[in-house]
Formats: C-alpha cells, structure tokens, sequence
C-alpha cells in the first residue's frame, strides 16, 4: 500500500468529520494517537474536548446551546491498563467495560453498530492500542451500514502486530462532504506520522478544514515506559 500524505489527505477534504490516526513514531520511540472531530450544525460544533482522568471526554462550550447531546458528548479516549481506546462516540465505554470482562476488542464491539442518524447511518470508528514492556501493537475497527441500509451492519477490524516505525493508519468517518453523507470506505489509509508531538499536532489542526474543524487531541506514548504526553486543540476557546 502507497504510504499517503497525511497533511494533504486532511486538505483535500472539507469534511472527513470524525478521524482516527494510530501509529509509531519514526524514531521508534512512541505510539501515536490523533482523534479529530468536525461539525457543520451548530449543535456539532459547539464542543471542546476536556480532559478526564486518563482519558478525555467532549463538552459542551456553550451549554445553553446544547441541543441533543446522544451523539456530540462521550469520553472518546479512555485507558484499562496498558490499553488506550480511542473512538468517536460511547463505543469506548462498551470497550472499555467489555474489555474489563475479558472480552476481546471485537466481541466488544459485536454489541454495537453504526450511528442511528438517519440518513446518514454515521460508522463508528475505534482504535485500541496495547503497550506493553516495550512491545505495541494497534487495532482499528468500522461498523458502517450496507451502502445506506439501516438493517444491515457491515464489521470490518484491521490489526497491526508489531507496526513499523514512521507509519501510521487513518480511518475517518466520512469519504467527504455531501447529503446524506458518504460513508468511509476500503481499509485504514497508510499515512506518515511524526517524531515531535507539537509538531505533528500544528500539522494536523492546520490541515483541517478551517470553518468546520472543532477539536484535536493528540497522544505520544513512550513504548519502553507506557508513560504519555498529550496536547488538546479547541477552535472553541
């Protein structure tokens, strides 16, 4: 698979709504997370990220403008042990929970399916990440409905053992902008990440589309001590 750019795969698409990257540093060193989210209601974009315990958890900026909170506030970032979860709604509890019960990655999320936000069927898209005495490995997962059919769940899981240096993987929700819109579609794009977390983050918030970008978090974890660095992006300050 071609290793794409992942600054011009984000300038390219107005809208690739929510997005996950997991990988490892080019030195070596650090798995990398990004999670991203985007919005074109106000009720979307009305958000920040915040952190929460280990984890992170999405907030309501204005809450005297919070509409409908079922979909927009979830902890999409969470931590059991030497696992990071990362997904775009409250999938990461039912992984996280599940997961407690020695359920696996994918049992978990055989519990749940896509968004019920007709017409659109949004995919729920999660990573795991698992470091452990100087080894990491990653999994992403897609629920996405069957080409816009609510009675039909598609479940495709892509596991990295052992990933190399330099590489990453992005999945987002959305192929881009449209009514309804399209749904991801093929495997977890190959992309470059970076050695230095601020500048893998100034990357990333700079390459979203500026009017509907809303938040970014970005995670290195040290791969021989499991200890992190994380940085937060808000448009909403």
């Amino acid at each position: 698979m071609k290793q794409l750019s992942l600054e011009q795969e984000l300038k390219s698409n107005s809208y690739p709504g929510r997005g996950i990257v997991i990988g490892k540093s080019p030195n070596g060193k650090y798995a990398v997370t990004a999670y991203f989210i985007m919005g074109r209601s106000e009720n979307s974009r009305n958000r920040i990220f915040v952190e929460e315990g280990s984890g992170i958890r999405t907030q309501a900026f204005d809450p005297s403008k919070l509409c409908d909170p079922s979909l927009i506030i979830y902890a999409p970032v969470r931590v059991l042990g030497n696992k990071t979860i990362v997904t775009n709604g409250d999938q990461t509890d039912t992984i996280y929970e599940l997961m407690d019960k020695q359920q696996t990655f994918e049992q978990a999320l055989r519990t749940r399916e896509f968004e019920p936000d007709a017409p659109n069927y949004t995919p729920r898209i999660s990573g795991i990440m698992h470091v452990e005495n100087g080894s990491y490995n990653y999994a992403m997962s897609i629920l996405k409905s069957n080409n816009g059919r609510p009675d039909s769940c598609h479940r495709y899981t892509f596991a990295y053992e052992n990933p190399a240096a330099g590489e990453g993987h992005f999945i987002h929700t959305y192929q881009g902008d449209g009514n309804p819109l399209p749904s991801f579609e093929g495997e977890p794009k190959l992309v470059e990440v970076g050695d230095d977390i601020d500048a893998f983050t100034k990357l990333l918030w700079e390459s979203l589309n500026e009017e509907n970008k809303v938040s970014l978090f970005v995670r290195y974890i040290d791969i021989a001590t499991g200890a992190y660095e994380s940085r937060i992006v808000n448009k909403n300050q």
